[in-house]
This record gives C-alpha cells, structure tokens and sequence, in this order.
C-alpha cells in the first residue's frame, strides 16, 4: 500500500514537472492554439477568431477583379493605313537604269531609312521635293513619291512603310521578350497581337499581368483573362503604354508546415488547401490538423457580413481557424480563398507540446527509461 501511494505521489510530481516545464517558454514554432483564442476579441484581445464553414467561404471568398474600363474598350481602333506627323517612314526607292539618280554606282536601289513626318506633315524626299505624307496611307504616299520621281528616272519602284518613331507608336516593357517602341500597324492595333508583336511574354502566363496606360487612365488586366476574353483585347492608341509584370501577391505560411517562408501566388486564385500544399503539407511529426489559421486584416465591408454585424468600421484583424479532421474539412479548405498578404499558420499538436516536455525533464535519457526510474520500478 506505501509503495502504490509512493508510486503514486511520483506519477503526480512527475505530472507537475511537466505541466509547469509545458508553461515555461520551450522551444517550438509559434503560439498554440489556446493562445491564439486567448487573443479574440471576446477575450478582450483585438482580432476576431472564427470558424470557416460555407457561409464564411462565400462571403470572403474575394478575388482582385481586374480588366479595362469602358473608356478603352470602346476606343476605336486606329487606322492604320493613316499617316501622322512624328511617323518615321522607310523608304526604298530602285532605278531601272545603271547610274541612278539616287543610287551609289554600281546598285540601282536606294534606301532612305528614317524619314520622319514633320509638325506640318511633310517629308522630303530628293528630286521629288517636299511632299505631303500626314493623311495619306502608304500605299497613297507611294503613288504619290512614283510620280514625282517618274520625270527625272525611267519606270521608279517605291516601297513606304512606317518604322518606330513618335507618332503612332505604343512602349512596350516589363517581362517581355522585346522591349521598345512598336509602330501601330494594321496587322498590331490590338494589345494582344502587340504583345505578340514584342516577342510575348517571359513569365508564367498564369501571374502575367499586362497594364495600360493611356494618358492619366491605367487599366490591368491578366494575360489569360485578355486571351480568353476577346472584349479585353482593346484597340491601342498613339502614345499607350504597355506594362507586362509578374504577379506581386505573396502569403506568408508559418508554424508546423512544410517550410516556412513568404510564397509568392502561383495562380489567380489560391485556396487554403492549396497554400498549405505549395509549402509541402503539414509536418506530420509537429501539427495539429485542427488547428490551421489563416491570419489577415480584412476591409470592414467583408467583416461585418461575415460576422453578422453593420459598426465595424476600418480594417479588422480577423483570425480564420480550419479544421481539417472535421468530415467537411477538407472541402472547406479547398474552397476558402487566400489573399495577398495573408499569413497561413499551423499550431503544433498537443502531444508534441507533451513530448517536449518530458525531453526537457529527461534530458539524453528515453521517456520510458525515465518513467520507469522515477516510479521505482
């Protein structure tokens, strides 16, 4: 009977020990669960903790709308075929004779690389003098420097063709394979056949996204989104610039996961589940599949729905807490939206809470080795 009571007083002491080394600060990789409800505002804290179900999916489920206002959708598209003062026109003009008028000796053509419309609209071209290109095509303006040139050289060719320069020219930049100033052509006077024009783009279509600005107006939209939706493929104007750009959004994935690190959105859109897998799931040595959080200050709008209330006013810390054991956990995982900036963060299970406990108290020695001495046996 003093043996049992002494074994028991041991296990009882022994209990003691590790609930209060629990208390102290051991080693582990964030706050626990109980800690973080602590920190509610129902327990005067400053951040709302709740639990996802559908309701909460659908009324947080916000992703960035992006895409042109009707001002550049309902732009017309620009004549292509019209010349403008600041065009820069190349010109090749061939002789049909030995010793040209413009020719060097020895060729019959001529190049005229950059021949630029002045303010007034006019170019010059030699023998056949000043002559009016603004408001004609290239096929005109061609005619146009023929006959001018047909009285000083038998049977002149002329080709025009309009080359980069200040007038109906777009900027093309970012992550693009060619960067530069683009002519508005016939065959390049929407933005997705110019971004194909500059070579397409360098990162993954899925996190592309292409911004224009046009005066003080910008507009972005996604790359797949531009493609899939063919009214977003606006008409571009003299003087539009085009930004292609990697997506900037990023989560921040915490506690007992896979790593630990700030992971840039590899998609559009990005679910919990997902998060959780792009980090490498959690660590099935450390968490606690009850406890995954997903930490984020929302707009007032969405915190009031979520929690049924109209005073909120500003953004509210909010603390969204899945549970995967729970038979629809998984599916609400799956449909919850991570947003930019968000931190997504797993709490260590109970039991490792414990087993750090008894090591601390063991030291090198194995838990059950240390048992078994401390109650005599």
């Amino acid at each position: 009977m003093n043996i049992l009571t002494s074994r028991g007083l041991r296990l009882v002491a022994m209990g003691v020990l590790v609930g209060t080394t629990a208390s102290c600060a051991l080693p582990r990789s964030g706050p626990s669960k109980s800690e973080i409800y602590a920190g509610s505002v129902q327990k005067q804290g400053d951040a709302f903790v709740l639990e996802v179900n559908d309701y909460v999916t659908r009324a947080t489920a916000v992703t960035p709308a992006l895409g042109f206002s009707s001002d550049f959708r309902n732009a017309g598209q620009v004549g292509s075929d019209t010349l403008r003062p600041g065009d820069t026109l190349g010109l090749t003009i061939w002789e049909n004779v030995d010793d040209g008028l413009l020719a060097p000796k020895g060729a019959n053509a001529t190049q005229l690389t950059e021949v630029q419309i002045d303010g007034a609209g006019f170019i010059f071209v030699p023998y056949a003098g000043r002559i009016k290109a603004a408001g004609n095509s290239p096929e005109a303006l061609r005619r146009i420097i023929t006959e001018k040139l047909d009285a000083q050289t038998p049977d002149p060719q002329v080709t025009v063709m309009r080359v980069a320069g200040d007038g109906a020219t777009v900027s093309v930049m970012g992550a693009v394979s060619g960067q530069g100033v683009y002519a508005i052509e016939r065959p390049t006077r929407t933005l997705s056949s110019m971004l194909a024009r500059a070579g397409g783009v360098s990162v993954k279509p899925e996190i592309a996204r292409v911004t224009v600005t046009r005066g003080a107006k910008t507009g972005t939209i996604w790359l797949k989104d531009l493609y899939e939706n063919p009214a977003m493929d606006i008409a571009l104007r003299p003087g539009d610039v085009i930004l292609v750009e990697e997506d900037t959004r990023a989560f921040t994935a915490m506690g007992a996961t896979g790593a630990q690190a700030r992971v840039p959105f590899d998609s559009q859109t990005l679910s919990a589940l997902e998060a959780i897998a792009t980090v490498g799931g959690l660590n099935s040595n450390l968490a606690d599949p009850k406890g995954v959080f997903v930490l984020r200050n929302e707009p007032a709008e969405i915190a009031n729905t979520v929690l049924g209330r109209s005073d909120l006013q500003g953004a509210q810390r909010m603390v969204y807490v899945l549970d995967l054991t729970k038979p629809n956990g998984l599916f609400l995982a799956r449909d919850f939206v991570i947003r930019d900036g968000d931190t997504v963060y797993v709490t260590e299970a109970p039991y490792v809470t414990w087993q750090k406990s008894l090591s601390a108290l063991t030291g090198p020695v194995s838990t059950v080795s240390a048992f078994n001495n401390l109650t005599g046996d």
